[in-house]
């Protein structure tokens, strides 16, 4: 049985954080270690979207956050404590329990962080760069303890970002997951 399938049965073919039944796929929860159903969640395309893109916001689409936050699925009380940090929620966020690894899972991605304490990524023109970002590599590159050579014009996909380092990104290049450094790259 495939991770998509068995994330649909746990969720009864709804959206585990809004309850739409459209447009669901299955959507890691960063950072991932396994890539399994512990670590995935089975969200709606917009769910997905104004997790990636918070330019894309929109309070009233994350009203039964309140419902999800209680999941006993802990990806799902991950997600759901991101985005009301994310909303100022703090009320709700307060009323959480997870325990201390679920919560530094959760803290990952910065999501708690006073906007003056957040640590941002940018790339060699300035671009705020974004978890799930694809960004091209703008020079060869070696890659530190092999023998590979990133090459310029490589275009690295769903980028993970180091959230204590501000000049490091992570991505895959030929099937390898490697550090690039961001003054490096270019985000497309």
């Amino acid at each position: 049985m495939n991770l998509e399938r068995e994330l649909n049965k746990r969720s009864n073919g709804t959206c585990e954080l809004c309850g739409a039944t459209e447009n669901l796929k299955q959507f890691d929860v960063l950072p991932t270690r396994k890539g399994d159903m512990d670590e995935s969640i089975y969200a709606c395309a917009t769910c997905i979207d104004q997790i990636e893109n918070p330019d894309n916001m929109d309070a009233n689409h994350w009203r039964l956050l309140n419902d999800s936050m209680w999941s006993e699925h802990i990806p799902v009380q991950v997600v759901s404590w991101r985005m009301l940090n994310r909303l100022k929620n703090h009320e709700l966020v307060e009323q959480m329990y997870l325990d201390e690894d679920t919560l530094e899972w959760a803290k990952a991605t910065g999501e708690a962080d006073d906007d003056e304490n957040k640590i941002i990524h940018r790339d060699s023109n300035g671009v705020i760069l974004n978890t799930g970002d694809s960004v091209v590599l703008i020079k060869d590159l070696k890659v530190k303890g092999s023998s590979m050579v990133a090459k310029q014009g490589t275009a690295v996909r769903n980028i993970r970002l180091d959230h204590e380092n501000e000049t490091y990104i992570e991505g895959r290049v030929d099937g390898q997951q490697i550090v690039i450094i961001t003054a490096y790259v270019k985000k497309l």
